[in-house]
């Protein structure tokens, strides 16, 4: 937003130079930590996009319609992927970073309990793709908004500087609070279905002895 003001820099390499911090951050993990999934590629498939945008001059309603598009189509993925053996809702809320799997679905399995937890798992999916869908329309009209100068500009990286600041409080707060809901759902459902415990049933609390 400032770098022209401040440090004098011509507008694309702002940008540029803006772009960096994000598009270096993904290759450090991949390269050196080989962390990626679907979610990661997309969100970084969007940065290039941004840029390109920007650098290459395109007309302004192509934020408008990138801004829509990526979300959308996160929240497409997750609905189609639970038709697959790699549902997306696994590397969102239920993975085993946070949830002790093995022990959960063995329960699960050991009270017959495999169709009501694959109906959880369905439910908490359209839950996360309603919250995808909501980020896609407000994503979209806030760039409608906001980006009202031509790409390649001054105005213009300042008012995508300006945008992404808004989108935390207008587009983030209220997708965070349907994931937090989601989890909680999902921590309740698995609860109730493999009779475990908080400490056994999530991996970041101590287990109760």
């Amino acid at each position: 937003m400032k770098g022209g003001q401040w440090f004098t820099l011509e507008p694309s390499f702002a940008l540029t130079i803006a772009l960096l911090f994000p598009l270096s951050y993904g290759l450090c993990e991949f390269i050196f930590r080989h962390k990626y999934n679907f979610l990661s590629i997309v969100g970084f498939i969007s940065i290039l996009l941004t840029g390109g945008i920007g650098l290459l001059k395109l007309d302004k309603d192509w934020i408008a319609i990138k801004e829509a598009a990526v979300p959308l189509i996160i929240g497409l993925a997750i609905l189609i992927s639970v038709k697959t053996p790699y549902p997306l809702v696994r590397t969102l809320i239920y993975n085993e970073n946070i949830i002790n799997i093995a022990i959960v679905e063995s329960e699960i399995k050991t009270r017959n309990n495999l169709q009501s937890f694959t109906r959880l798992i369905h439910n908490i999916t359209l839950l996360l793709s309603l919250s995808f869908l909501l980020s896609a329309i407000l994503n979209f009209f806030l760039a409608k908004i906001i980006i009202n100068s031509e790409s390649g500009t001054e105005a213009f990286n300042e008012e995508l500087g300006r945008m992404t600041l808004l989108s935390y409080p207008i587009i983030v707060l209220p997708c965070s609070i349907v994931l937090i809901i989601a989890f909680c759902k999902i921590l309740n459902g698995l609860k109730n279905l493999s009779g475990l415990n908080l400490e056994r049933i999530l991996k970041i609390l101590p287990e109760d002895k």
